[in-house]
């Protein structure tokens, strides 16, 4: 259920900031969401998972932090990195 090493580096490459950046408030915000979409399939089809369902809701809240993180400090960065990932419906 975690991320693979292929799929981290696929989205450090579209979502660094620098060349050496590794942890990032973006690059963080594109991980969270790869993963929350991830488990946001898995329990659709398991429904009684209340484990993982905790987890995705933490996730979820870790996202949000950060997003509100991103948006304080760079309005345009934070509207320009939720269209790319397009969350926020």
């Amino acid at each position: 259920m975690s991320l693979t090493q292929e799929r981290k580096q696929e989205i450090m490459s579209e979502h660094q900031r620098h060349a050496t950046d590794t942890g990032s408030a973006d690059l963080q915000v594109a991980m969270l969401t790869d993963r929350v979409n991830q488990l946001t399939v898995h329990l659709k089809t398991n429904k009684s998972d209340h484990a993982s369902r905790r987890g995705l809701l933490l996730m979820i809240s870790k996202r949000k932090r950060l997003l509100a993180y991103i948006k304080r400090e760079d309005q345009s960065r934070y509207e320009a990195l939720i269209a790319k990932l397009g969350i926020r419906g």
